[in-house]
């Protein structure tokens, strides 16, 4: 260093886990003949990963406890806390739904008596003071989402004049429009047509390489669940866990088409190793009488 300059130090940014799981149970109804555990030992570590973030697909029999892994995260009331263990994101214990935590449903979940462009302001018109954004740039910024998930044209229109991919593309631009950094997606394309399903995956595809976020999938569709995570769970019946997870199970594919992609033979091969692995496990809950 230089006499009378400044020393300059580098320090390592250390940054917490974008979501943790520590040893998670959920029992509903404990204490009653009603009890049902639909998690136990439930443990992951989701790292951030700046101007990447990550992409994480779900798959299971149904019962196994996907759907209340993001309801967890979520922190929405009739689920959250768990019986056991800790729900972690950003290092703090979950106390309930933010805007950092963006949620989209299998059901179409728009409001019907507002319009395309009134839906995308709604997270925005409930967090407007700690935004502190006017009416004017609250819509400004949700025409850009409404033309980024091509529905030019639709802003004035409602609901029930929009086909059911249009309505999921409502419903992704007004989760975007908050930025979170955390995506929850619950089977949101289970009830659209093949081709419209593909245009969809494609769509969330492009999307979350542009937003950088943490995304959670949770689908039946294995073949969805390669083509857009980066790892792929398998939860076993229920109660359910983490019983297998593969990582970078096919390359990276920005920009692919689904359709060509999962034709593949690479990605054919993939979806075969994914479907053994959920068969064994089914078969070896079965063995052990699991309950």
């Amino acid at each position: 260093m230089s006499e009378g300059g400044t020393a300059k130090t580098t320090e390592s940014l250390v940054l917490e886990p974008v979501v943790e799981f520590r040893q998670v149970e959920k029992t509903f109804n404990p204490g009653t003949r009603k009890a049902y555990t639909a998690i136990r030992d439930v443990d992951f570590v989701i790292e951030d990963r700046p101007d990447y973030g990550e992409f994480i697909s779900i798959v299971g029999p149904s019962g196994s406890g996907k759907s209340t892994v993001l309801n967890l995260i979520q922190g929405f009331s009739d689920v959250y806390p768990p019986t056991q263990g800790k729900v972690l994101v950003r290092g703090k214990n979950v106390t309930g739904p933010g805007r950092d935590r963006g949620m989209i449903f299998q059901k179409y979940s728009s409001f019907p008596h507002r319009s395309v462009l009134r839906n995308v302001t709604f997270g925005l018109e409930i967090h407007r003071d700690q935004l502190g954004l006017s009416r004017s740039e609250m819509d400004d910024r949700a025409m850009e989402l409404i033309h980024r998930v091509g529905l030019d044209g639709h802003e004035s229109k409602y609901p029930h004049q929009l086909s059911g991919g249009q309505q999921q593309r409502v419903a992704i631009a007004r989760t975007l429009v908050l930025k979170p950094s955390i995506v929850l997606m619950d089977e949101p394309f289970s009830a659209l047509d093949e081709p419209t399903r593909h245009e969809m995956q494609r769509l969330i595809h492009e999307l979350w390489h542009e937003i950088h976020a943490t995304v959670f999938i949770v689908t039946h569709s294995i073949s969805e669940a390669i083509y857009l995570g980066d790892r792929v769970w398998i939860m076993t019946p229920a109660p359910g866990r983490i019983g297998a997870a593969f990582e970078d199970i096919i390359p990276p594919r920005q920009g692919s088409d689904p359709l060509t992609t999962q034709e593949m033979p690479q990605f054919k091969e993939a979806v075969g190793e994914v479907v053994r692995a959920f068969n064994l496990l089914e078969s070896a809950h079965e063995d052990t009488g699991d309950t």
